[in-house]
């Protein structure tokens, strides 16, 4: 079997454009997947280098959903002919209308292996009419696996068992609820974020990520602008023994080691816990 050396990068995580990075090496090369592709593709690039990868050849494109944030028509031009774009086979209707599956794309419904060693098991949440997809990507190989959720409406048993007892935690802490009911936002716009159809409050992602019970790291993603601050988000997650990464629209966040021999979960049981600490994006 395979084993990859795997990091995960959030290049840009909020209502303006949703886009982060695994970077792949598997067999002597390096290869370049994207979760969301919610940036226009010359800001995309231009975080890409700014990240040290090296290699700017997009290989895989994974999506959670086709909503504008995550999925930026620009890419419609911009892809490279040979990049795999997947998403899930209900997106794929909305998709056709986009145009998007002029490119090279795979539907998904059940897991699957998007390089050798790496496997997909996608689960269908609750995001408007449509649903988002959550994933968690396990690395047979070493036993280490990485947990991605957003816009996921609410944190319902089954995705919280979905992504139970994984290392890496990358999960939306959209909104502060007082700040959102004293917005200026509409009252159908309020209704459609805290309705159980659109995003998880600061407060239903800490329960959340208390029920799954990552191991090692929460990353925070998707916080509104103007309903939320990187502040008021990360109070919520003081976790003994995690370390908390709150990512950002401006800058990147540092690279997240998931995947590597030397990371076995072995080597991981015996491994003293980590003093908790919170890391800004960046």
């Amino acid at each position: 079997m395979s084993n990859p050396r795997v990091k995960l990068c959030v290049l840009a995580s909020s209502s303006s454009g949703n886009c982060s990075l695994l970077s792949v090496s598997l067999d002597g090369k390096v290869f370049t997947v994207l979760i969301d592709a919610g940036l226009s593709p010359r800001r995309t690039r231009a975080l890409l280098e700014s990240t040290g990868h090296g290699r700017i050849h997009i290989d895989h494109v994974i999506l959670t959903h086709l909503d504008c944030d995550h999925w930026n028509t620009g890419w419609l031009e911009a892809m490279p002919e040979a990049t795999t774009v997947h998403l899930h086979k209900r997106h794929v209707g909305r998709a056709g209308r986009m145009g998007l599956t002029y490119l090279r794309t795979q539907p998904f419904t059940d897991s699957f292996e998007v390089l050798p060693g790496i496997v997909i098991h996608p689960l269908l949440v609750a995001h408007d009419d449509l649903g988002t997809a959550a994933f968690r990507i396990d690395f047979p190989a070493c036993g280490r696996s990485l947990g991605y959720a957003t816009d996921t409406g609410r944190p319902s048993q089954e995705l919280c068992e979905h992504l139970a007892g994984v290392d890496i935690l990358a999960i939306e802490s959209n909104y502060c609820p007082r700040m959102q009911l004293a917005s200026s936002r509409p009252d159908f716009l309020k209704q459609r974020i805290m309705g159980g159809r659109g995003h998880l409050s600061n407060e239903e992602s800490a329960r959340a990520v208390t029920r799954m019970a990552p191991r090692e790291t929460v990353v925070l993603l998707h916080l509104s602008r103007q309903c939320n601050t990187p502040e008021t988000a990360a109070q919520h997650h003081a976790y003994e023994g995690r370390r908390v990464i709150v990512s950002s629209d401006r800058e990147p966040t540092g690279w997240i080691h998931i995947a590597a021999p030397e990371l076995a979960s072995a080597a991981r049981m015996h491994a003293p816990p980590r003093p908790a600490t919170t890391l800004w994006g960046g």
